[in-house]
């Protein structure tokens, strides 16, 4: 091919692509509501280490005067000094069934004042409906165990 043959090369300025416009932010979706059941967040082994879980004997059951839902409880949790706990689980256990029975408590929760009455712990229950889910949907029927030592062990004894 001649020289005369080959096409000149353009000397116009190429013409570059437009700057990209950067893709639209999608606004935050909204939270979730929070699924029944769902696990909790993550916490650190020291976290857990905090809790003080102790075995207690349940030596009195009566009805909350402002609640229907709650017990009135005192425990001996082996120090010497009777434990008020406030406990929902009227629905699920008689005072029969309570007075006199092992359990497991949260012997270090700060004290919280529940309709009147203050409750020193809490008492650990294991249910195969959440409580939420239960309240969302009258006809779930919820099953509520209280947890206990496999074995006979004093007051006060530790948890770990």
């Amino acid at each position: 091919m001649s020289e005369a043959a080959k096409p000149a090369a353009s000397t116009a300025p190429v013409a570059s692509a437009p700057p990209a416009t950067p893709a639209p932010v999608a606004a935050a979706a909204p939270a979730a509501a929070p699924v029944p059941g769902a696990p909790k967040p993550v916490i650190a082994f020291e976290d857990f280490a905090k809790l003080d879980l102790r075995v207690a004997k349940i030596i009195s059951c009566e009805p909350h005067p402002k609640a229907d839902k709650l017990w009135k409880l005192q425990v001996d949790d082996g120090s010497g000094t009777p434990r008020q706990l406030c406990a929902g689980v009227k629905e699920y256990y008689t005072p029969e069934q309570m007075v006199g029975r092992s359990i497991i408590i949260v012997a270090n929760l700060a004290p919280k004042v529940i309709r009147g009455e203050e409750s020193r712990g809490m008492l650990l229950a294991a249910s195969d409906v959440p409580k939420d889910a239960a309240a969302a949907d009258p006809a779930a029927k919820r099953q509520v165990i209280l947890l206990k030592p496999d074995g006979d062990l004093p007051p006060g004894s530790i948890v770990s």
